[in-house]
């Protein structure tokens, strides 16, 4: 398959100079970069990976989410409290 690429002048020439250095034509670069690009980001972690190393860090009260009104309720009277006394 054919497939043109426009590309700006300074990268051009770039490329044009790398393919000179190492005795490779502009197309089998173009296909090395694309496939190492492509492979890159099929490696790329789920959300949860990335942030494994942290969940579970902070700690707090087990039944939190079941008793999260009673839970906001204690900490609405001990900030009325200590402005009370």
């Amino acid at each position: 398959m054919t497939t043109t690429v426009k590309l700006p002048e300074p990268l051009e020439a770039a490329l044009r100079q790398r393919c000179l250095q190492e005795g490779r034509s502009i197309s089998e670069v173009i296909r090395d970069a694309l496939s190492a690009y492509l492979a890159k980001e099929a490696e790329l972690d789920s959300a949860w990976q990335l942030g494994r190393d942290v969940f579970g860090r902070h700690a707090g009260p087990a039944e939190l989410a079941s008793a999260r009104k009673r839970a906001l309720a204690e900490v609405w009277e001990e900030r009325h409290a200590a402005r009370g006394a």
